[in-house]
């Protein structure tokens, strides 16, 4: 079966119109649809018959248009001293507030004062987080 059936929702998005509007149109048979358990379904063709147009068929959910890769990163410091911690914490948010171009990276900093430990976690994508790991590098080897 390879005919494409539309759910009420995705008629009401694709055709900028509330929800309820789309089911009154189904109802009153100005839109044809098949009754599936509790739920109308659209047949493609006549939602263009609809229309009066034609309507692109819709992108494959589990096909993602675009290939994106992402990376979580947790590193934990051992024997941070609070001054190293709030500098490095300070660089680190500095860096990715910085950043007005590219996906977005999102970092937190947790320090531990009574145990010396920090954690750094950052999610984003691998360069990103690949320069940002070598900041903290950088300012933990001074």
């Amino acid at each position: 079966m390879s005919e494409v059936l539309y759910s009420v929702d995705q008629v009401a998005e694709r055709l900028g119109l509330h929800v309820r509007t789309v089911r009154n149109y189904v109802r009153d048979g100005k839109l044809p649809a098949v009754r599936i358990g509790k739920q109308y379904r659209i047949a493609h063709e006549d939602l263009e018959a609809f229309t009066g147009r034609p309507v692109p068929p819709p992108l494959r959910e589990s096909t993602p248009t675009e290939r994106h890769s992402e990376v979580s990163s947790i590193v934990e410091i051992d024997a941070v001293d609070p001054h190293t911690a709030y500098r490095l914490s300070t660089l680190l948010t500095a860096s990715v507030a910085g950043r007005g171009d590219g996906p977005k990276l999102r970092l937190d900093t947790v320090y531990d004062e009574q145990r010396g430990r920090m954690k750094v976690i950052v999610l984003g994508g691998l360069a990103d987080t690949a320069r940002l790991l070598e900041s903290v590098e950088a300012v933990l080897g001074s």
